[in-house]
């Protein structure tokens, strides 16, 4: 696999030490591992048995460093789940570019598509119910859906005919028939409300059965709440969609903009990452496969 951004920073364990040895020398003598990971905006680092390094692979990834420290501190009482705790920020050092940061670490074992049952669909729905509910002024601009789902109609229409010049396994016809429905709903009118925005399974942790935490909200803000709704087809199986639509307060026009929403970042994702990412190209395929199946329950 190579690099998956033509600008993305090279890491290593070793330049972690140098940098958490230079800025943070209380935490200088612990051992850091890389962990595996299907992300692609950060590099994780675990640092001894209680913190974790987060690198920005890019510049745009680094960005708002920050002002997610400063959100994640506001959001955590407000959601039922652990996020992350920012425990130090640090800066360009030891021939690294950008920002990053360290977290405490949270247990729990990384979501796979398809192998999650009710109770954390349940989980997941108040989880997704509680953020459209958080009332905190001054918040930004979330990645996906501050913009209705229309606006990404020429990036979605490129991706589709990348598929259909390079991936006998999509069936790209049905896929920009699905797409184009999803963009003839009616944009959200309400006013914008909190989403992570970005709930694909290597953001979420589970621990016996159950929804342990919820990670990565450098994407998180304002917008159409239906971005929130992308796991229903990114993660779930029918009868956990279903139990996820019965607790998540989502009429029709919502769920079929969510629907969208997954879809268009699937197909996007798709032909970007197949070569950098097999897990990231795995679960668009899962998306893409779920959306067109017909295995659409409660829709």
């Amino acid at each position: 696999m190579g690099t998956m951004h033509a600008d993305e920073a090279t890491t290593d364990d070793g330049l972690v030490r140098r940098l958490v040895g230079d800025q943070f020398p209380e935490w200088a003598d612990l051992p850091v591992r890389r962990l595996a990971s299907g992300g692609t905006t950060n590099a994780i680092y675990r640092v001894g048995d209680e913190l974790t390094a987060r690198l920005p692979l890019t510049a745009s990834g680094a960005a708002g460093i920050a002002e997610e420290a400063r959100w994640l501190t506001a959001l955590a009482p407000l959601v039922p789940a652990e996020i992350p705790a920012v425990v130090g920020l640090g800066k360009p050092g030891a021939g690294y570019p950008h920002a990053w940061s360290v977290h405490r670490w949270i247990e729990g074992d990384v979501l796979v598509e398809g192998q999650v049952g009710l109770g954390l669909a349940r989980d997941l729905a108040r989880f997704v119910t509680a953020m459209r509910a958080v009332d905190l002024d001054g918040g930004p601009l979330a990645h996906r859906g501050a913009r209705p789902l229309a606006d990404a109609d020429a990036a979605t229409r490129s991706a589709i005919q990348a598929l259909r010049e390079t991936d006998e396994l999509v069936d790209v016809d049905a896929a920009l028939a699905a797409w184009e429905a999803a963009v003839a709903i009616p944009p959200w009118s309400g006013p914008p409300r909190w989403t992570h925005c970005d709930l694909m399974p290597s953001n979420l942790l589970g621990s016996d059965g159950r929804l342990a935490a919820v990670l990565d909200f450098g994407t998180a803000g304002l917008g159409d709440p239906a971005t929130d709704l992308i796991p229903a087809w990114g993660l779930l199986e029918p009868p956990a969609r279903a139990e996820f639509r019965a607790h998540v307060d989502a009429d029709d026009d919502m769920w079929g903009r969510g629907r969208g929403w997954a879809l268009s970042m699937a197909l996007v994702q798709l032909p970007y990452y197949r070569r950098t990412n097999p897990v990231i190209s795995a679960n668009a395929r899962y998306v893409v496969d779920r959306v067109l199946s017909g295995q659409q329950h409660c829709r």
